[in-house]
């Protein structure tokens, strides 16, 4: 069996390592750029070039695949069975999804048709969802529309999305081995487009937290979707506070929204549009991220400064 493989970020090296580990002969590896990144704003390439590097296998960088003769020229050369695509970031035209002899193979983050799209991880968890899961499908020409071929289901919980995107890095890496083994047999599944929903890019003011019109629990999910980026985060005397655990408290009062009250040495409460929530952990602006009784060790929150 001869692969391509498509993947650029952490995410997508699990399902590239299992293609490998599984004597799968992946005969040539597309990623995106090389990115700046950090302060000194260093060309970094993504984790999937490095992992492919380490292995000598040959990764080549296109800035597009649209209308590029060149790579759809190796691309047939190579004439692989699947092309396989994790979290490669890009949309691939017809004429490459037509390559491969058997079929162009995604591995999606999301149970789809729910949550299509570049951020399915954390929409999931930011909306208050009770599962998620990763999906294989046939790729088309649109954004994730394809037909189903296997699907794995877990339970979100109380996971953050760093978490819960770890552990579906290896459940897809997993899936996509048995999809490609037993894809002969496998009878694909229309999506049903009524129940699609969409995850789009996250912009960093979707984590700009709204007191008056969010309750604890969407807050509460805020924190846990927006890990590592953008961070659900909220500002006082126009310093920026990032919030990376809460426990919803029960509370009926009148108190203002976005109001600190019930100050102890361990936590502090934070009034909502309904109920309220115990920050056990942030991060001040210009500090490291820290739990709140290292926090109010040295604030002096009385009760009664407000959060905007």
């Amino acid at each position: 069996m001869k692969t391509v493989f498509m993947g650029t970020p952490e995410m997508a090296v699990p399902t590239l390592k299992a293609l490998v580990e599984n004597n799968i002969d992946v005969a040539l590896v597309i990623t995106q750029t090389d990115k700046p990144k950090g302060r000194g704003n260093q060309m970094q390439s993504p984790p999937v070039k490095e992992y492919a590097d380490s292995l000598g296998i040959e990764v080549i960088q296109p800035k597009s695949l649209r209308n590029n003769p060149e790579v759809l020229e190796k691309l047939r050369s190579i004439a692989p069975d699947f092309i396989v695509v994790a979290a490669y970031g890009k949309i691939l035209p017809q004429e490459v999804l037509d390559v491969p002899k058997k079929a162009p193979v995604n591995v999606h983050f999301s149970l789809l048709p729910k949550y299509r799209g570049a951020a399915p991880v954390n929409w999931a968890v930011i909306r208050g969802e009770d599962e998620t899961g990763v999906a294989t499908m046939l790729m088309d020409a649109g954004l994730d529309t394809g037909d189903i071929l296997l699907v794995e289901k877990t339970p979100i919980g109380k996971k953050d999305a760093v978490m819960i995107a770890e552990e579906l890095a290896e459940t897809g890496a997993q899936l996509l081995i048995k999809t490609l083994k037993e894809f002969d047999s496998i009878i694909p599944v229309k999506q049903n487009d009524a129940d699609m929903t969409y995850a789009p890019m996250m912009k960093k003011e979707d984590g700009h937290i709204k007191w008056a019109e969010k309750t604890a629990k969407e807050i509460e999910c805020m924190i846990r979707g927006f890990v590592p980026w953008p961070a659900a985060y909220t500002f006082m005397d126009g310093k920026m506070f990032k919030l990376f655990a809460a426990e919803i408290v029960n509370i009926e009062n009148n108190i203002e929204p976005g109001t600190i009250f019930d100050v102890t040495k361990k936590s502090f409460c934070v009034k909502c549009a309904k109920d309220a929530l115990m920050i056990t952990e942030l991060q001040p602006e210009g500090k490291k991220r820290m739990p709140a009784v290292s926090f109010l060790a040295g604030a002096k929150l009385t009760g009664g400064e407000k959060f905007e």
